[in-house]
């Protein structure tokens, strides 16, 4: 059999759906989109992009959990780049929303520490997140909905952070 036929045989472990309305993938990112579109109108007022939103949260979040975090340990936790969380912190310390101090014992690492005005910003935007997320998640419990994602971020590998509930089975 040649090569090509073997990339071209369906697989037999799953069924391809007939349209794109049956595609749990499709749908998935349709869904995706319209959320990060309501996420953005509702940090627009307060001059935030969403990812500027989730590393202010996460900072403010684990600094009030266990001290401010390090750059590596806030990219980790919000499952973002770490390059990227640099260069995104850099713009939110421009902005006087968070400062970066040097770790007391690991002078190569930089610690994390939101402002008293990135504080009260956090504050505003973590409402209009909230209320944003109530409202596009609406049609759904959210009980249900938190299964779903739990179940998904267990499934990959990524927990979304140690004692939250799980679907999982251990076999």
């Amino acid at each position: 059999m040649n090569e090509s036929a073997v990339q071209n045989q369906p697989e037999a472990d799953f069924e391809r759906p007939a349209k794109p309305a049956e595609s749990p993938g499709f749908l998935l990112w349709r869904v995706t989109l319209s959320w990060q579109r309501a996420i953005a109108a509702a940090l627009k007022p307060h001059d935030l992009t969403h990812v500027q939103f989730v590393l202010l949260a996460g900072a403010g979040w684990l600094g009030a959990q266990e001290g401010p975090p390090t750059q590596r340990h806030l990219a980790d936790h919000s499952g973002t780049d770490p390059m990227m969380t640099s260069q995104v912190l850099r713009t939110l310390e421009s902005k006087g929303l968070v400062e970066r101090i040097p770790d007391l014992v690991d002078t190569r690492a930089k610690r994390v520490q939101v402002t008293e005005t990135g504080a009260a910003l956090l504050e505003k935007a973590m409402y209009a997140v909230e209320k944003a997320d109530s409202e596009f998640f609406a049609p759904v419990p959210r009980n249900a909905a938190l299964a779903v994602l739990y179940a998904l971020s267990d499934e990959w590998g990524q927990p979304l952070a140690p004692g939250l509930p799980s679907n999982h089975k251990e076999d």
